[in-house]
């Protein structure tokens, strides 16, 4: 896992134009190079301003961008956790992993106590994956969000770190 830079704007691209990735994203699916730079941007302005901070997952063999996960701060105990991934490689385990290294380092490295996530109930895959994440289901909230021009009931997930275990934990680089 790395920085996303400018020069990734390509494979970036391949993963925010598919309907399927955008489909239970706060955003539309992108039609440009600029949408993608504005949002590469946009996530080093608030690593910056240390609102939060987002890691490109990039394969092994070849450093391309295939997705990113990472964390909206809220104040300095507690981060909304976000991902995507493109449509080739779901069902593969990479976002596991992936979400796993950083649900350790923002308990050891950002002393978070408090991990949540927000899923729109049809996305039963995210709901699947935090479950394996040992996040806990809290709620529903009613029309909580409004994109894509309509409002939307989410669920509420958390993990704190007192239930926190890293058994499972595998070897991820991150770099910074």
């Amino acid at each position: 896992m790395r920085e996303t830079k400018l020069a990734d704007v390509p494979a970036v691209f391949l993963i925010f134009s598919n309907d399927e990735v955008t489909k239970y994203h706060d955003l539309e699916t992108l039609t440009s190079l600029e949408q993608i730079q504005f949002i590469i941007e946009r996530r080093a302005e608030r690593f910056k301003n240390k609102q939060g901070i987002r890691w490109g997952i990039a394969k092994k063999e070849d450093n391309v961008i295939i997705g990113s996960c990472g964390y909206s701060i809220k104040n300095c105990f507690q981060a909304e956790i976000g991902y995507e991934l493109a449509r080739k490689y779901w069902k593969k385990g990479i976002m596991t992993e992936a979400l796993r290294a950083i649900i350790h380092w923002g308990f050891h490295k950002l002393d978070l106590n408090r991990i949540e996530a927000f899923v729109i109930p049809e996305n039963t895959a995210s709901i699947k994956l935090l479950g394996n994440l040992q996040f806990v289901e809290e709620g529903l909230l009613r029309e909580y969000a409004f994109w894509k021009g309509q409002f939307h009931d989410l669920r509420i997930f958390s993990l704190l770190k007192r239930d926190y275990t890293d058994s499972r934990l595998t070897e991820v680089q991150i770099i910074f």
